[in-house]
């Protein structure tokens, strides 16, 4: 008997065909539940066209062939709804729909629930939403934001809010699609020991990035991408090296690490 729990994501051959190109050219790939992972690459490398494919926005050719070219959490069939009760999903293009309206820290958390860009009249909020939205929200160290409008938040506090957002639902894991755009220095590191909090809580991260540098160090797996193919997924040790990122980005890399963090120097 196999108790083994499915896995989170599970691609077996994914292609995907936009405007005549493959974008995805026959990816598989295995995210097991609890194992931290980075999808990194250059831009144009495929990441957000994988990241479609798991959020159910891209389907890929042959989708409905045995066994299906992309399951999540063992299923191939999904309610997007639903299955945004399962998958966390946090895009900075995202803060445009909160960033400029007056909507609380709270509020905005509570319309993650609902998958909407507000709490509406029609809503039916309980007990248990209002506080696990609060659990959320201390949880990200932004508690204090509760009443605080978004347009009075800067970019990095409304990120937190954002996944916060996210996170209130329970999902069983946080897919990050370049989470630190947009935030200086500083705020990137303080954003990034924040997530590191998320994953020791026991959420899922998938991590989508081109920076080596926000790697947090919970990280397991990295899977490298380059022009809609995998060049290489594995453990840190496996895939952390000069010569795959050299591979992957397409210029002599040296990579060096401290404190659990990468940093990459070009040649």
């Amino acid at each position: 008997m196999n108790d083994r729990p499915p896995a989170l994501l599970e691609m077996n051959g994914a292609t995907v065909v936009r405007n005549g190109r493959r974008i995805i050219d026959g990816l598989s790939l295995r995210i097991d539940q609890g194992c931290h992972t980075a999808i990194l690459g250059p831009n144009g490398s495929g990441k957000t066209s994988l990241i479609r494919l798991i959020t159910r926005e891209y389907y890929p050719l042959d989708a409905a062939a045995a066994p299906p070219k992309v399951r999540l959490l063992g299923r191939a069939v999904w309610d997007l709804f639903e299955l945004r009760s399962h998958m966390g999903i946090v895009a900075s293009e995202f803060d445009r729909d909160f960033a400029l309206g007056d909507a609380t820290g709270l509020e905005v958390v509570l319309s993650g629930f609902f998958s909407s860009r507000g709490v509406y009249a029609h809503h039916h909020l309980t007990d248990a939403m209002n506080d696990s939205a609060r659990r959320a929200l201390a949880l990200m160290g932004v508690a204090s934001f509760e009443k605080k409008p978004c347009a009075e938040m800067s970019t990095g506090e409304i990120r937190r809010v954002m996944i916060a957002r996210a996170l209130a639902p329970d999902p069983a894991a946080l897919l990050l699609d370049e989470p630190t755009a947009g935030l200086d220095p500083v705020a990137r590191r303080r954003f990034l020991e924040t997530l590191r909090g998320v994953a020791r809580a026991g959420k899922t991260i998938i991590l989508v990035t081109h920076h080596v540098e926000e790697l947090l160090p919970e990280i397991e797996q990295v899977v490298l991408m380059r022009d809609g193919h995998i060049v290489k997924a594995g453990s840190r040790a496996q895939t952390m090296t000069n010569e795959v990122l050299t591979e992957t980005f397409g210029a002599p890399i040296s990579i060096s690490e401290k404190n659990g963090y990468y940093a990459a120097d070009v040649a």
